[in-house]
């Protein structure tokens, strides 16, 4: 039982609606109401809602102006596309033929597939164990940067997209938590991106001025 005022009248401690509005329940400790009020009860939805939500993440912390961003894996990442340019050269498309008094002879032979020689394998092959190798190089750079202290580094597996992938990314949080540091690699793979544009165009119009010349040829000698 309770009075006008909402005062439990010759009933034991316990919990009652709290008069006051502040809580669905408040203490009563035989002689007046106390202190204590009990917690509203949570909504299940908001509770699946709490457990569902992504956590908030914070800014990244600044990095120790002495710690260095540049890692060895880094630039095995940037440079080691040189190896297949490198290599690009020495892919040849040759046609072969021989002359007799002037002539072709019988079993002269324009070979088109001339380019498809040991050469080209071993530019396939050195480019995917280029992609192989720079992954993994991602991979340790990643755990490199974690260990000196850069929180949530770009992850390494952006790497399988594009090695140029994995170095913006990387470059873009490494200068924000190192002072506007760690440039370095992204000139450099811009460069040998450049470089590898101007030399594949270099070697495409070579291959291509060689084969319209032998096909020229070979229409004069034939005629």
């Amino acid at each position: 039982m309770t009075d006008a005022n909402g005062t439990p009248g010759g009933v034991a401690p316990g919990w009652y609606p709290d008069p006051y509005g502040a809580a669905p329940q408040r203490w009563w400790d035989g002689t007046q109401w106390t202190a204590q009020v009990s917690q509203p009860a949570v909504p299940q939805q908001a509770v699946l809602h709490a457990q569902y939500q992504a956590p908030v993440q914070g800014p990244r912390p600044a990095l120790n102006p002495a710690t260095p961003v540049g890692t060895v894996w880094i630039w095995l990442v940037v440079l080691l596309p040189l190896v297949s340019i490198a290599l690009l050269p020495l892919v040849r498309f040759d046609f072969h033929y021989t002359l007799d008094s002037g002539q072709l002879d019988s079993t002269s032979l324009a070979n088109p597939f001339s380019m498809f020689g040991p050469w080209y394998f071993v530019l396939i092959a050195v480019g995917w164990l280029t992609y192989a190798v720079t992954v993994v190089c991602s991979w340790l750079d990643h755990r490199e940067l974690t260990r000196r202290g850069v929180v949530r580094p770009f992850h390494w597996a952006w790497s399988f997209l594009s090695s140029f992938v994995y170095v913006i990314g990387r470059t873009v949080i490494v200068r924000s938590v190192a002072d506007r540091r760690g440039m370095a690699p992204l000139w450099a793979m811009i460069a040998v991106t450049v470089l590898s544009f101007v030399v594949a165009t270099i070697w495409s119009i070579m291959l291509v001025t060689g084969a319209v010349n032998d096909f020229s040829r070979l229409a004069y000698y034939g005629a």
